[in-house]
């Protein structure tokens, strides 16, 4: 397969540009890929203002150019309009990864003043009935809504659509709604299996042939409507036969900060047992990105097995996902089961059987709430 977009490769030089700020893990919507850790409901203890301020400073001074205020729902923090204020004051591009929850036309034009530059919206379909079901919330109308008011607003829009069995089929309904919208850009995100989306991935995973199909479809309307608006694939790394380049190398250009201050270097990586992550309420941020070891055990190859260690693709992919091996193998250091040279790599070939079985029982999806995995 191939991607309907331009592939990334960026060249840090070591600083963190791009800084994730997941401001809380509340979120009113229950989506069953949810990449927010299984046991959001016990992470309570969120980040206050001031120290948020202090995070974006430390970071900015250490080179961070890019910040995404994300969550859960961001806009669910009241003091969302003051970050992003700050940010801007210290010279951040700013861009709001958002349901829209939480969303009216006099917030927009709050944050339209604070500095905002870009607001990245979600919708799982481009009809009601299917969007309100994956989400468990009556959100579709109210997500249409809002697009219209953030284009109005002026502000560029980016729609991220999370594909996953349920809606694959609506790849063409999906960008004709997003042409007569007027959104800028569209990533069709075929999802990933972690967290939420791991629990759910038989119900979740389509077909390859539903994939193709998919691809087929946006690479078709890509060539009728042209520059009018980008459009990208989000190639599923479970049939691609090569992992994902994952966040372009373990701490290498992404530093994450979970809502109670933990220093990551991607969104997943909580997940992984055995490394001791910092918080940016006992270090700095300059010694949790130069120093701390956490973010030190995966950059550069040294850490690698063979095949990786000896793959003149390592510079590509960077050994795949560190999450994704430690799920499925349990050692984050293990060969990425997606590439297709790692000896995991049946692991991910029966995951695909497992899923498409003709006699596997379906079962309802397991919605994002505290305590629904456990």
């Amino acid at each position: 397969m191939t991607s309907a977009g331009p592939a990334l490769r960026l060249d840090g030089q070591g600083k963190p540009l791009w800084l994730v700020c997941e401001l809380t893990y509340r979120c009113p919507l229950q989506c069953s890929w949810c990449n927010n850790p299984l046991e959001f409901g016990s992470i309570t203890d969120e980040l206050s203002t001031e120290e948020w301020k202090r995070v974006l400073a430390e970071s900015r001074a250490l080179g961070s150019l890019q910040l995404g205020f994300t969550g859960g729902e961001p806009a669910l923090r009241p003091d969302l309009e003051e970050l992003v204020a700050e940010a801007d004051r210290l010279g951040y591009y700013t861009n709001l990864i958002t349901s829209t929850v939480g969303l009216s036309a006099e917030r927009l034009a709050r944050l339209k003043e604070a500095g905002l530059k870009q607001i990245q919206v979600s919708l799982q379909s481009h009809d009601a009935a299917t969007t309100n079901a994956l989400v468990g919330a009556p959100v579709h109308n109210h997500k249409i809504e809002m697009i219209r008011e953030i284009k109005a607003q002026g502000f560029p829009v980016v729609l991220n659509i999370p594909v996953v069995r349920q809606n694959i089929a609506h790849a063409t309904a999906f960008l004709e709604l997003a042409l007569e919208l007027g959104v800028d850009y569209v990533e069709f995100a075929n999802v990933q299996y972690y967290n939420w989306a791991l629990v759910n991935r038989d119900e979740l995973m389509p077909t390859l042939e539903e994939l193709k199909a998919s691809e087929a479809a946006i690479n078709a309307f890509r060539e009728r409507v042209g520059k009018k608006m980008t459009v990208y694939f989000v190639i599923p790394d479970y049939y691609n036969g090569r992992p994902k380049a994952c966040m372009n190398g373990w701490g290498a250009i992404i530093m994450t900060i979970a809502p109670d201050g933990l220093a990551l270097p991607c969104q997943e990586a909580r997940i992984l047992k055995g490394l001791d992550f910092p918080s940016v309420r006992d270090h700095s941020v300059e010694w949790i990105w130069r120093d701390s070891p956490a973010f030190k055990t995966y950059r550069g190859d040294g850490w690698m097995k063979e095949p990786c260690r000896s793959c003149d693709e390592k510079e590509k992919d960077f050994g795949g996902c560190r999450c994704q091996s430690y799920l499925l193998t349990g050692d984050a250091a293990n060969p990425d089961p997606a590439c297709s040279k790692s000896p995991f790599h049946h692991m991910v070939n029966q995951a695909i059987i497992e899923a498409h079985r003709p006699q596997r029982n379906s079962r309802p999806l397991v919605m994002r709430k505290a305590g629904a995995a456990g």
